[in-house]
């Protein structure tokens, strides 16, 4: 942990976060479309909206109110596609979607000390497929939470407050296990290198999942309560909360993807896919340099340096 606190600063997460959440706002509604598109090959796409009501404990309200309010016009806007109109629109979706998934790529390229070696196609594909999986997932979730919903509504009026308890836990903890498969995804194929096992990617997952939901609770509560970003932005609160909450989220998913680096730096085991290579032919620098107090003597040498001038 006191490497992960170092490298803190070493790797700037802040100024990364702060560049991945603008980019994620900018792919915010073509992602949203992509979701809804899918969502309606398999289900009526006007129930996606309901599946929201959720998050009303966790999300901030302004931040509810974009994504309802997107939800419904792209709802609207995508209910007379079908066929080739269809296709076309989902491929412009995801395109559009692209630049949060080539953000984070870059991001954990970073993180992982690697330098981007992918061609042009090589790395669409990989951020299409990112996206596309961030969506799935998100489609999974909906289905989840649509199914636990009908169910707790269903047996309602023959359980008692226990039982319905234990339906909303089991709601919330699907939700958890998605959102930590979501991120084990982005920690697996994002970064240039060869993947991790997805041994060495839980410990980041799960701490990333409990960090992001502890920062939106925390900052729903303050959002709500101790601040009031109305007066001092005006009409533009409810934008700059949602860019908040962006920056947060995605810095509790590079705090996830520093704590899985660390980890690999610190052993001298084989923590990449396939069997096992010595060190210096496995394909990835964290995997092929196991130096307890590389990080140490980097941030060291940085405080020294600065000193001298």
């Amino acid at each position: 942990m006191k490497r992960v606190y170092l490298m803190n600063g070493v790797h700037n997460l802040s100024l990364l976060a702060a560049g991945v959440a603008f980019f994620a706002f900018l792919a915010f509604v073509p992602l949203i479309a992509v979701v809804v598109l899918l969502y309606g090959l398999i289900a009526d796409p006007s129930t996606v909206a309901a599946s929201l009501d959720l998050l009303v404990d966790v999300v901030p309200p302004e931040v509810l109110v974009i994504l309802r309010e997107q939800l419904i016009q792209i709802v609207t806007t995508s209910a007379t596609r079908q066929g080739l109109g269809l296709v076309l629109a989902l491929l412009l979706s995801t395109y559009g979607a692209m630049r949060a998934a080539t953000a984070i790529m870059g991001a954990l390229n970073i993180i992982y000390e690697e330098h981007e070696t992918r061609g042009f196609l090589r790395t669409t594909g990989v951020a299409v497929l990112i996206t596309l999986g961030m969506a799935a997932v998100a489609v999974i979730g909906l289905i989840a939470i649509s199914l636990f919903g009908y169910i707790r509504n269903f047996l309602a009026p023959f359980l008692g407050g226990g039982a319905l308890l234990l339906i909303q836990v089991l709601t919330w903890a699907v939700a958890a296990l998605l959102v930590s498969a979501t991120f084990a995804i982005f920690f697996r194929y994002a970064p240039d290198r060869r993947a991790a096992k997805w041994r060495w990617l839980s410990l980041g997952s799960v701490a990333s999942t409990v960090l992001w939901l502890a920062i939106t609770l925390g900052f729903g509560f303050y959002a709500a309560n101790l601040s009031d970003y109305n007066a001092t932005y005006g009409s533009l609160a409810a934008i700059v909360i949602f860019l908040m909450w962006l920056f947060l989220s995605a810095y509790a998913v590079l705090i996830g993807a520093e704590i899985n680096a660390e980890t690999e730096r610190q052993t001298f085991r084989d923590s990449t896919v396939g069997p096992d290579r010595p060190m210096g032919q496995r394909g990835a620098v964290l995997a092929d340099t196991a130096a307890l107090d590389e990080a140490e003597r980097a941030i060291l040498e940085k405080q020294q340096r600065r000193n001298a001038t």
